[in-house]
């Protein structure tokens, strides 16, 4: 099991270029969609793509780049 969510959905062309970054950087992650979830939804629904570090809950919202990736995952 991943320690991240990439909370995004279907047809976002935004949330495919964050998909994109963390594959490149390697990261394991699961992906949710926010139109399964009325929670995420709630949450998410004008910022996704957003990855959550599931145990400390910490989030980085879109936009964000590979350094800044980087700089989420080292502070965790």
């Amino acid at each position: 099991m991943s320690n991240f969510v990439l909370f995004g959905t279907e047809g976002c062309h935004l949330c495919e270029d964050a998909e994109h970054l963390l594959l490149q950087a390697g990261l394991n992650f699961e992906i949710q969609d926010i139109i399964n979830n009325d929670k995420a939804m709630q949450r998410y629904a004008i910022r996704i793509p957003v990855l959550v570090h599931t145990p400390s809950e910490l989030e980085l919202s879109w936009p964000f780049n590979a350094e800044q990736l980087q700089d989420f995952i080292s502070q965790l």
